[in-house]
């Protein structure tokens, strides 16, 4: 028996759960449940985090969450539990398979099967905000090694497991050169270490838009945090709809399963909802804990009862559908159809599948670290860079001078367009006249000659290199 943690959540969440352990139950799953409450209600309580201390525990405990899709209520101050569930335990691979159902579900994609591995701990979703003038916020998007070749790696050994072909990286490091360009080049170095799969890199852009188009053209496919979550959405829906599609989310220690849709409160207690997404979380939960011939038996079954017509009203269509069936009536109707196979579907075959089990992050040697420079980034409300480098010439020492301006990134000073707009946020380099390193001596030297000038200072960064390398970005069009 494998002790799991379930969470009924809200709005539909209760009904699709039960719908969901019905069937694994009924296809002999052995698995002991303690049930715990999160979202809403919790919230509502007065708990902004929408979870209690002793509910964590359980968790903790337990290390398999089963979680039903819950509500956020309106307003500031509440995080999503999603996301801190990810952070806390570790869970930095979010797994999407994104299969067409055709011809039983309506797709344009009729052989799309694709996984989208998703890095779920870092970028964008760190949620590090600020706001720095009356003009100006900024969201800081952090990317680290151990991120990279954790969930890499996770992508290539999910590859190599499940037999497929390819493993596809999409970044924008033509961009993000610093952040995306580490992943990517992350993605390239691990990739060595797996010769019988292609590897791909594509730009983001591009990518989605052939993915969108050409999905069968890819296979897997790893991504940073908030590309994976967008894109996964979209793979979802034009495989047929996001309301079949489940996601595991994996850690070194615990693990959650889920759907990918939201608690659909309108629906809540009315005996609609499709439980497939929640199930196919289920049936990725099976075998993580090693429970792959029940997996198995209730994928194909599963698989049977879409073919045979019995759907739910959200994929339900005349010509094509045989019988609209309501939550409990598709749940029924997937146990009828246990220890059977799909006919026309491709039946699914599990066996030698099980949890991948990855080596820990492994930390490397220092590496060799320089202060070239030091951006200080300023509040002012006039328009001209010129006149705001000749204010900032107060600021150089005989050593450390001002070497650029940009505003949004764009170099706006030396040789500044009129053209270009500013806003009242200016990054300002300062560097050694000769190219040579500061200390930090300097940046201190700096800043108290910027406060003695009233010069609104609100953020530095350091400028490094490292093994030599500057570790910058260039102000665009420098």
């Amino acid at each position: 028996m494998t002790r799991i943690t379930v969470a009924k959540g809200d709005g539909i969440g209760p009904e699709i759960m039960d719908a969901t352990l019905a069937i694994i139950k009924a296809a002999g799953a052995k698995i002991d449940v303690d049930e715990i409450e999160v979202g809403e209600k919790v919230y509502l309580a007065g708990n902004t985090a929408g979870i209690a201390k002793e509910s964590w525990d359980i968790i903790r405990r337990n290390k398999i969450f089963l979680k039903a899709p819950i509500t956020t209520p309106q307003g500031g101050g509440y995080k999503s539990l999603n996301v801190t569930t990810r952070k806390f335990l570790g869970l930095y691979a979010n797994i999407r398979p994104c299969i067409s159902l055709h011809p039983f579900v309506k797709t344009k994609h009729p052989q799309m099967n694709i996984v989208i591995v998703r890095e779920n701990e870092e970028d964008l979703y760190a949620g590090i905000e600020h706001q720095q003038t009356d003009e100006v916020v900024q969201c800081l998007k952090l990317i680290s090694r151990p991120g990279c070749e954790k969930i890499v790696r996770y992508a290539f050994e999910y590859a190599k497991q499940y037999g497929r072909k390819k493993v596809t990286c999409f970044t924008k490091d033509n961009i993000m050169k610093q952040t995306d360009g580490l992943f990517h080049q992350v993605f390239d170095e691990i990739a060595k270490d797996y010769p019988t799969i292609e590897n791909e890199h594509w730009i983001i852009d591009i990518g989605a838009a052939k993915m969108a188009d050409t999905p069968e053209a890819f296979d897997v496919i790893v991504m940073p945090n908030l590309y994976g979550d967008v894109l996964s959405d979209v793979a979802a829906q034009i495989a047929g709809s996001v309301g079949l599609a489940g996601s595991a989310n994996i850690g070194e220690e615990c693990a959650m399963f889920e759907a990918i849709h939201g608690s659909a409160p309108r629906r809540a207690g009315q005996n609609m909802a499709n439980p497939s997404g929640l199930l196919q979380g289920a049936v990725l939960m099976l075998v993580h804990i090693g429970q792959v011939e029940v997996a198995e038996k209730v994928q194909n079954a599963w698989l049977k009862t879409i073919e045979d017509g019995i759907h739910t009203y959200d994929i339900f269509k005349e010509g094509t559908s045989r019988e609209k069936v309501g939550t409990k009536e598709f749940a029924d109707a997937v146990i009828s159809n246990l220890g059977q196979k799909p006919s026309q579907l491709p039946a699914v075959s599990l066996s030698g599948n099980a949890a991948l089990n990855l080596p820990k992050y492994q930390r490397k040697p220092a590496q060799k670290k320089e202060l070239l420079g030091v951006d200080l980034f300023v509040h002012w409300n006039g328009s001209s860079s010129d006149d705001l480098a000749d204010i900032l010439k107060k600021v150089n020492t005989p050593s450390v001078q001002l070497s650029m301006i940009t505003n949004r990134g764009i170099k706006v000073f030396p040789d500044g367009f009129s053209e270009t707009f500013c806003t009242d946020h200016w990054r300002c380099r300062f560097k050694h006249i000769d190219e040579k390193n500061i200390s930090k001596q300097d940046i201190i030297q700096l800043m108290q000659t910027a406060v003695d000038n009233d010069i609104d200072v609100i953020k530095t960064e350091n400028l490094y290199a490292f093994e030599g390398k500057p570790a910058f970005s260039l102000g665009q069009g420098q």
